[in-house]
């Protein structure tokens, strides 16, 4: 196995070792599998299912199943894999059993959300419940949906951590409002076919998170700092740098995902992410400081407002107290490995 994923492999293995037995002879569906959540999920279950032998499948769902292939070519080498080509609102059926499911597919995508806000609601409410679909007919042990602390809502500038118990919501007259409102829908859809027809539903509300594959040319302040430190450019801070987020390995992002699907509460959400916050202008710093050969500019496009500092930081106890999930890879190591990831241009795992 190429030795820079192997570390973490082995920590993600290491915090899931009671998982892995569900699995065993069965089968798990992935919807959003070739994305970054997905190609991590992908990742530590094919290290599990090869050093634990569980004799396990997974299918993959995809709009284009030789474009991911041609990207990640080293996925040719499992034939565990195998793929369903589709979209998420209307894929077809497979015939075979599945056990579990895990429903990580969503246009998490400012530009859409901003352009085509019917087209992203459209596309997780239906998405969603296609998927829920199957659960129902395949009478499937776990299901797992990746929701979005954006279903909060605006977090108020005086909570330091939002809790799972926390009843705001995304601003209605806000049309921009619609990614974070999907998600909602998402979790009634969930809780109603739980109600319904007793589907083992469980619920990760994802936060920020950094590492490998993250994507560096979307909207997310953690990529485009590191790709402006890595093509030499200026870091362009599209605000004033005040708002607060909090950064969550990927490795550790799986571990999470894995621990909520198999030994999660039904119906019980849990917050996904960490809690050690930073302001996106000391974020933007730490990582032009990360290479000593970087010598650009930190731009800050606004003049700093006078009110409360936004924040977007969840309260991660529930997690830690039911199911003993914590951080296990720190802010720098998780930093490093990214900035590493890219400079050197890792794409392949082999065991």
């Amino acid at each position: 196995m190429q030795s820079y994923f192997e570390d973490d492999l082995k920590m993600i293995l290491r915090n899931t070792k009671d998982c892995w037995g569900n699995l065993s002879n069965k089968t798990i569906f992935i919807t959003g599998g070739t994305g970054f959540f997905g190609i991590w999920l992908l990742m530590s279950y094919l290290y599990a299912n090869k050093t634990l032998t569980l004799n396990s499948n997974i299918i993959l769902l995809t709009r284009n199943k030789n474009k991911f292939l041609n990207r990640y070519f080293w996925v040719n080498n499992y034939p565990e894999v195998s793929f369903i080509e589709g979209e998420i609102h209307d894929f077809q059926f497979p015939d075979f059993p599945i056990d579990f499911i895990i429903h990580a597919a969503t246009e998490a995508s400012a530009k859409l959300n901003e352009e085509e806000p019917l087209k992203m609601f459209n596309t997780i409410i239906n998405g969603t419940k296609r998927v829920l679909d199957l659960a129902k007919l395949k009478n499937i042990k776990s299901i797992l949906l990746t929701s979005s602390g954006a279903v909060y809502g605006k977090q108020p500038s005086e909570i330091e951590y939002l809790s799972e118990n926390y009843l705001g919501a995304p601003i209605p007259s806000d049309y921009t409002s619609m990614y974070g409102e999907g998600k909602r829908m998402s979790e009634v859809l969930f809780s109603t076919y739980h109600h319904q027809y007793k589907l083992p539903v469980k619920i990760a509300r994802c936060y920020a998170f950094i590492g490998p594959y993250l994507p560096l040319d979307s909207h997310f302040a953690a990529g485009n700092f590191i790709r402006s430190v890595i093509n030499r450019e200026d870091i362009i801070v599209n605000g004033d740098g005040t708002p607060f987020r909090s950064y969550l390995y990927a490795a550790d992002l799986a571990v999470w995902l894995w621990k909520i699907l198999f030994n999660g509460n039904i119906n019980s959400p849990y917050n996904v992410g960490s809690n050690q916050s930073i302001n996106i202008y000391d974020l933007a710093k730490i990582i032009a400081k990360s290479d000593p050969k970087y010598n650009k500019k930190i731009i800050v496009k606004k003049l700093k407002s006078d009110s409360e500092s936004l924040r977007y930081v969840p309260c991660t106890r529930k997690a830690k107290n039911e199911l003993g999930l914590e951080i296990f890879t720190n802010f720098n190591k998780s930093l490093t490995k990214t900035l590493e990831f890219y400079r050197e241009k890792h794409n392949y795992i082999n065991f």
